[in-house]
């Protein structure tokens, strides 16, 4: 640590500058000593924050003199820009008769600002990121909002072994439930096989085998007909690894709350896979809980999303096609079969084509709307900012000729998300409560108030923010945002909470981890922050970059394991 001559003493209050609705506001005071008579000689304190060429001058702060030290105390607020995520914020001190233009003695009293409220998801796009989906749909009332569904299945194999068996303890009875819920949702959406391995003396060493057992369930159902196209599937294998040990913890009703905790304690700390392991099997009722949960660990798990077929049939498909192709005027499709048409249609593309014609043959809100959420979509695809921007503006012209013909809360939720891709956060917010209070619709209010809770978290809302989140989710940023609310809520048992269920909801979104670091960190839990850090760090590009700039890690930062962390990760 540098040695300082009269900036010593400097306090910064808060000790991290804050993001907080929108401003950063921040206290600095200290004491200057008078060493003699002649030092220091006519001082002065300037105040800067910079980052590259980006730069806030505060000026020259006002110093009262004492018989022993020159006093100051001074309060600022300026508003946030993107810029001082990475700034610096430095006192100067300069002396002496003449004014240099170097300072005697400088002291950064703040690196960067923590920005932890602006990592809510509110459908903006970042680099290497999935792009999410923005904008809302009218219905038909035919088909619901989200008709998919998600089911998962487990098969058992033998210890050791890799072969299928159809016959072997329940695996018959799941192919059955399987088949069910293909023939109810044929439309495949995601189709995961994730062969897994028991942590069994039996299991071998082998780390193929968890994939080996996949592959061997893909096949059953290729050469079965319980899947047709294996381009849907996504293979996967999980080994040396207690993710799903795990989860059957937490259902696992045979000890006491004491009892796993001690597990998950072992669970969740850094040791090598072999040294928890062996831990494990030293803790209490271990013989028990590993003859009841490790063969179910001999598995591997299917995970299904899909959803019914649904839509117009083939004579009215023909009349749909001949319409758009000009070759006949519409005369027998009524306003909800286009819409319906609309509605089912694969692509953005296709979707765009029939609005556009609805447009030109009905005065109707929905066909307006669901072309502007056409538009916003491929604006969110857009790499080029002009047509970006461009797409948005046409959005919004669509929208506002939507209002015109009809009230809607769909239509006040699309201009609300516009509104937050271009950086309008209040006025956003103001159209997206007008939308919650149209309807009782809860696919709709899920939707719309989880947004509205991401903008209060922005807004410094807290509280407020972890009112929006009563809602059954299945999307790890759904529950993302939940964890965040509460943990700038301070509740961090809440946050944790969480920050598990999206980790849960999909091990690749590497937010939900981040969340869990964080409050680790806060907690003084180094070994945990760093653990969970990791996993974020390796799965997600934007927050590895955050993570070597957060404030809130700062004290993490500072330690050799911090570095090695990184320094792995860029290997």
């Amino acid at each position: 640590m540098p040695e300082y001559e009269y900036l010593e003493t400097t306090e910064l209050l808060p000790s991290k500058l804050q993001y907080h609705r929108d401003t950063v506001k921040f206290e600095v005071s200290g004491k200057i000593p008078i060493i003699s008579v002649l030092l220091p000689r006519n001082p002065k304190l300037r105040l800067e924050f910079s980052y590259g060429d980006s730069r806030v001058d505060f000026g020259e702060i006002p110093l009262t003199k004492t018989v022993s030290d020159y006093s100051y105390k001074e309060s600022f607020e300026i508003p946030y820009e993107p810029w001082m995520e990475k700034g610096l914020l430095k006192l100067l001190l300069f002396q002496g008769k003449k004014e240099s233009p170097e300072p005697y003695e400088t002291k950064i009293i703040a690196k960067g600002v923590v920005t932890t409220p602006l990592l809510a998801k509110v459908g903006k796009v970042q680099a290497n990121e999935p792009i999410p989906n923005v904008g809302l749909f009218i219905p038909t009332g035919l088909l619901d909002v989200d008709n998919s569904s998600t089911s998962t299945f487990e098969f058992l194999f033998e210890a050791g072994e890799a072969e299928f068996k159809s016959g072997y303890k329940g695996n018959q009875t799941e192919l059955t439930a399987l088949q069910e819920f293909l023939i109810t949702n044929p439309s495949i959406e995601s189709f995961q096989i994730t062969g897994l391995q028991s942590p069994e003396q039996d299991e071998g060493r082998n780390s193929k085998l968890g994939f080996e057992r996949a592959k061997t369930v893909q096949d059953f159902f290729l050469v079965n007909r319980f899947l047709l196209d294996s381009s849907k599937v996504e293979l996967k294998s999980r080994w040396n690894d207690w993710f799903d040990f795990r989860l059957l913890l937490r259902d696992y009703d045979k000890f006491s709350s004491g009892q796993r905790d001690a597990y998950y304690d072992i669970l969740t700390s850094e040791e090598p896979y072999e040294t928890q392991r062996e831990k494990l099997s030293e803790l209490n009722g271990f013989r028990n809980v590993s003859r009841d949960l490790y063969p179910r660990l001999r598995a591997v798990k299917v995970e299904l999303k899909a959803s019914p077929v649904e839509g117009l049939n083939q004579k009215q498909i023909e009349i749909l096609k001949r319409v758009l192709s000009g070759e006949i005027y519409n005369s027998e499709l009524t306003v909800t079969d286009w819409a319906l048409a609309g509605e089912t249609a694969p692509r953005l593309r296709d979707k765009e084509e029939i609005y556009i014609k609805m447009t030109e043959l009905f005065r109707s809100a929905l066909p307006y709307n669901n072309l502007a959420v056409v538009k916003m979509r491929e604006a969110q695809r857009s790499l080029d900012q002009s047509l970006r921007d461009s797409l948005l503006h046409k959005a919004m012209v669509l929208l506002r000729q939507a209002e015109r013909i009809e009230s809607s809360p769909y239509i006040l939720h699309n201009i609300g998300q516009i509104l937050i891709l271009n950086g309008e956060n209040w006025e956003a917010y103001k159209k997206l409560s007008d939308a919650s209070v149209m309807t009782r619709r809860s696919d709709f209010l899920k939707i719309n108030e989880s947004l509205r809770g991401a903008l209060d978290i922005i807004r410094g809302d807290y509280k407020l923010a972890t009112l929006r989140f009563e809602y059954e989710y299945s999307e790890p940023k759904d529950f993302f945002n939940k964890g965040l609310a509460y943990y700038m809520a301070k509740d961090y048992v809440k946050a944790t909470e969480f920050f598990e269920e999206s980790v849960l909801a999909g091990r690749d979104y590497g937010y939900g981890f981040y969340g869990l670091a964080l409050v680790a960190a806060a907690s003084n839990q180094n070994d945990i922050a760093l653990l969970n850090l990791r996993k974020a760090i390796s799965s997600n590009e934007v927050i590895y970059q955050k993570a070597l700039i957060d404030p809130t890690l700062e004290e993490l930062r500072d330690t050799p394991e911090f570095f090695e962390l990184f320094r792995m990760s860029a290997q």
